[in-house]
């Protein structure tokens, strides 16, 4: 079966509308010419493989999008995919799960940039479980939980704020790769789910004057308060760990860290 690919005149001009860039202001950026960059987007000149990184790196894609363009443009991809299941990123999976193991007892979630919940730790699944009354949750993906009303939505105190915070990450993930076509079917979907506000759609500006904001949870045992930091891996190399993101969560008081804790030790 061949593989077709969008030319790649068509996804620069995609990239530079992302980037709300000219085709002046790339070509000056990049260091070729607007001329030669014009003919590229038409189609009347061939783009080098060094022109297309060049514009890449202009254009600061991801290393996904780097290999698309260069398909569009006829050369092999840059960068290999390779799966994190994969035995060359063995010592990258080990240190994943010592990020989720050292987190205990507070929750801890790996997820793909469509967030995709692709692991969890002991603890993420100890609160969960408390939160929801035992019941497993009805999606995989952390938007499709936030959102949904029959998920995990009913049990998030401060839902409006928690969601506007997930639909933001969302759309910076849409700006930084624009190519996703994933996330942007997600974006729709998330937004036609009952009680979502339709000016949500748009930007919204915080208002918020706590310096980060918490994941308010109603659960049998009291509200549990988390607030979030995110790891991803220095200078990837391969798309699948370019996109990975670690979201480890950690006790906003001292009662959401007394729960944790004596979830873990009944366990």
């Amino acid at each position: 079966m061949t593989i077709t690919y969008p030319p790649i005149g068509l996804l620069l001009r995609d990239w530079r509308a992302a980037r709300r860039m000219s085709q002046l202001d790339l070509a000056l950026d990049c260091g070729i010419s607007a001329r030669h960059l014009g003919f590229i987007e038409v189609g009347r000149a061939k783009a080098s493989r060094e022109a297309v990184g060049r514009l890449a790196d202009s254009l600061r894609v991801s290393l996904r999008e780097r290999n698309a363009l260069l398909l569009a443009a006829g050369f092999a991809p840059q960068h290999p995919e390779s799966d994190l299941a994969s035995p060359a990123l063995e010592r990258m999976r080990d240190a994943v799960a010592l990020i989720l193991e050292h987190q205990n007892p507070y929750p801890a979630f790996v997820l793909n940039r469509n967030f995709d919940i692709l692991d969890m730790n002991p603890s993420a699944v100890r609160i969960g479980g408390l939160i929801s009354g035992g019941k497993p949750p009805k999606h995989d993906n952390l938007l499709r939980q936030v959102f949904d009303p029959e998920d995990l939505r009913p049990v998030i105190a401060n839902w409006p704020d928690v969601a506007a915070w997930f639909l933001r990450r969302l759309r910076d993930e849409m700006t930084a790769t624009a190519g996703n076509q994933t996330a942007r079917d997600l974006f729709e979907e998330i937004l036609a789910y009952p009680g979502v506000p339709a000016e949500w759609r748009r930007p919204m500006i915080g208002s918020d004057v706590h310096p980060v904001l918490t994941i308010d949870f109603l659960s049998p045992m009291g509200t549990l308060s988390f607030f979030e930091t995110i790891t991803t891996f220095a200078a990837p190399l391969t798309p699948s760990l370019d996109e990975l993101r670690i979201d480890c969560t950690y006790p906003a008081n001292d009662h959401t860290a007394a729960i944790c804790r004596q979830l873990a030790e009944a366990d």
